[in-house]
């Protein structure tokens, strides 16, 4: 009885055409894997913003480096060519000088004699000298046959910059000093206030105008004296008040070095991160770049 009645239930799930159920689950099978998938890896494009970014900056830096080297080379060049100027023998300005030579003639030594005009005195300030804070003293000077010219006397202390009538030459004097033009102001230093005395930078034009200009034959020509004394002449003079001049060195600023090592720093430095996304992405194509917010 138990036989008969499982022989019963295998013949009613025996599929009715076997056959041709077979057939159709491989025809569907083959059918369900031509469709594409929605899952697949969307492929980027390589030109995005980002990328595009990443690439440039090495290049620009390495243009600015580039740029900063021959900068150097420039600024390397200006100053042998100014320290040549200073071992030459010093020269007498002539009587009516000609102002469009002048920049031919920065940082060479010049000698001069001629009586110093007190009465308009300008005070540069404020000024350093070895970390003392002072002042610097700009007189007329009233060449003997010739014009009258501007002469930055040196620095004086603070504390005795009230005092400089007591320190007041008197007579024919006779001046070692270098050829120099206006300061270039940076963004910090204030505008001059000649009406009230003040002054913060060289301005030549500006500060021959202010003592007298043309009507007084003053010309915009403006010499640094130089003091040649020893350290402790210096300190002497520094107590007493009297004005001390600069050395006889080119004081031009040279920082293209450190910029040309900064960028191509940068320059390297970006184009590694740029070879490391390079790589990443053909490790992983369908990876995308990583926002950053």
């Amino acid at each position: 009885m138990l036989l008969s009645t499982a022989r019963l239930l295998r013949q009613a799930v025996k599929p009715i055409f076997p056959g041709r159920s077979k057939r159709n689950f491989f025809r569907l099978s083959r059918k369900v894997s031509d469709v594409p998938s929605i899952y697949k890896p969307k492929q980027e494009s390589w030109l995005k913003p980002t990328m595009v970014l990443i690439g440039i900056i090495p290049l620009f830096t390495f243009a600015l480096g580039t740029w900063q080297l021959k900068r150097l080379k420039w600024k390397v060049n200006l100053i042998d060519e100014l320290e040549e100027k200073l071992q030459l023998q010093p020269i007498s300005l002539p009587k009516k000088i000609n102002l469009s030579v002048i920049p031919e003639f920065v940082f060479r030594k010049v000698v001069l004699r001629g009586t110093w005009d007190h009465s308009h005195t300008i005070i540069l300030t404020p000024r350093v000298r070895e970390g003392v804070h002072g002042v610097h003293i700009v007189t007329p000077l009233i060449r003997q046959n010739g014009s009258t010219i501007l002469v930055d006397r040196g620095f004086v202390s603070r504390e005795n910059a009230s005092s400089l009538a007591l320190q007041q030459e008197l007579g024919e004097v006779e001046v070692l000093g270098m050829l120099r033009t206006s300061q270039l102001r940076n963004f910090f230093t204030p505008d001059n206030k000649p009406e009230d005395g003040k002054w913060y930078w060289t301005d030549v034009d500006a500060m021959a105008d202010y003592v007298g200009g043309e009507q007084s034959d003053v010309q915009p020509v403006f010499v640094e004296q130089i003091f040649e004394g020893h350290a402790g002449e210096a300190e002497t003079r520094l107590k007493k008040g009297i004005p001390i001049g600069r050395p006889a060195t080119v004081d031009l600023r040279n920082a293209h070095l450190s910029y040309v090592i900064t960028w191509y720093a940068l320059s390297g430095l970006t184009a590694f991160m740029f070879a490391r996304v390079l790589m990443n992405k053909k490790r992983s194509p369908g990876r995308r770049l990583p926002r950053f917010r």
